[in-house]
């Protein structure tokens, strides 16, 4: 067998295991923001997550992917492997907005406005960063930014979208009180903590995969070194959350400490094929901080956000971002800057625009009665835990 062949081979086999792991993260993201809302939209959550991945993906393979790249061929792998990693990203920039705008949310607008993410939105964010790139030789040109999996990309390109949906959409009935936070408890926590660890597995592939090539020993080691960076980003953020909660209220919130895990894992995204070992310590225990100050300030602006994605995922995602600008020499910082505020002002205004206009013709909020009952019962016709007494 020829080198060429066995290298084709072997990436085509390291690819398709990546984007398993990465399509693992669905359930993870399912299970976490179960977790999450109370047990009277448990059923509108999963059917929300099982939709945003079989809509986003039959999007991307329609028209989103063509867009993004130009073209479906690949010398160094299999195509079809090529366009199912790249398929598994695209329905993560819905499953963060969606896990912020819960409890409150229709589905059928919301599928509307996946399948514009998916088709449009997300693939232009792609075109010009990793894809084809029609910005080439304009000064919008952002190719430059090195986004390993997407710190910007994905993270904050759904983050932003999530952004514009809270404003349009507005909090959950009852979340903010005569100027004051209710506070809503999460309805399940071993679920909220499976999810995050389902998550944090499937992220080895996100990153890990993005290196695109394991068949030589140099690209195994960098593979290595990828999935180590982005475990110990995660573990620098889980601890960094943890103690300074401790240090709040001398008790461990678990929600808090996985979501500093979680602020961590974005973080590293962007540059862990270029640190050292050490590196990641410092994004990630920043990454973690950033997620325990940040979650309160949102909630000062009113923006209802049941799962912190905001502050996990656009937080870090700008973080992660500029954090390769700062630690790796030989990237510019202003290249990374520039591409956090270009990425940043398409997607929250040409997400505001769509969420509005769909808005408009479809009521994205269900109505206060609505909530009140549980979207389940309104949205699905079938509750998750029909033998437990609901708590309005």
């Amino acid at each position: 067998m020829a080198v060429g062949e066995f290298s084709y081979i072997v990436d085509t086999l390291f690819l398709l295991f990546a984007m398993t792991l990465i399509i693992f993260m669905v359930p993870g993201f399912a299970m976490l923001e179960a977790g999450i809302v109370r047990t009277k939209n448990v059923s509108a959550v999963l059917t929300v997550n099982t939709m945003i991945y079989a809509v986003a993906s039959m999007a991307f393979l329609l028209v989103g992917y063509q867009l993004a790249f130009g073209s479906w061929e690949n010398d160094s792998v299999s195509k079809w492997a090529a366009f199912l990693f790249q398929m598994a990203f695209v329905g993560k920039t819905v499953n963060i907005m969606s896990g912020g705008v819960s409890e409150r949310t229709r589905i059928i607008p919301l599928m509307i406005f996946t399948v514009l993410m998916a088709a449009v939105i997300y693939p232009l964010v792609v075109n010009w960063t990793w894809g084809a790139n029609m910005l080439e030789g304009t000064f919008l040109d952002i190719s430059a930014m090195h986004d390993l999996a997407g710190s910007t990309v994905i993270h904050s390109t759904g983050a932003w979208a999530l952004l514009a949906a809270i404003l349009v959409i507005g909090p959950r009935k009852g979340r903010y009180v005569d100027g004051k936070v209710k506070v809503i408890p999460a309805s399940n926590i071993p679920l909220v903590t499976l999810g995050a660890m389902i998550l944090w597995i499937g992220w080895f592939g996100f990153n890990g995969g993005s290196v695109g090539t394991i068949a030589s020993k140099e690209n195994a080691d960098l593979v290595a070194l990828t999935i180590m960076n982005t475990n110990t980003a995660g573990l620098a953020g889980a601890i960094a959350a943890a103690a300074i909660v401790y240090v709040q209220y001398r008790k461990f919130d678990i929600t808090m400490i996985l979501n500093g895990a979680l602020g961590g894992l974005v973080a590293i995204t962007a540059g862990a094929d270029l640190f050292d070992i050490y590196t990641p310590i410092l994004i990630g225990v920043i990454g973690g901080a950033l997620v325990v100050f940040a979650v309160p300030l949102f909630d000062r602006f009113r923006l209802d956000d049941p799962v912190g994605a905001l502050s996990v995922h656009l937080v870090n995602g700008v973080w992660g971002t500029l954090a390769v600008g700062i630690f790796a020499g030989d990237v510019s910082f202003v290249a990374q800057l520039k591409g956090v505020l270009v990425v940043g002002v398409f997607a929250f205004v040409v997400s505001y625009i769509t969420l509005f206009a769909i808005d408009r013709v479809v009521r994205f909020r269900a109505s206060d009665d609505e909530q009140m009952e549980g979207i389940d019962v309104s949205e699905c016709g079938v509750e998750a835990y029909p033998e437990f007494k609901r708590a309005f």
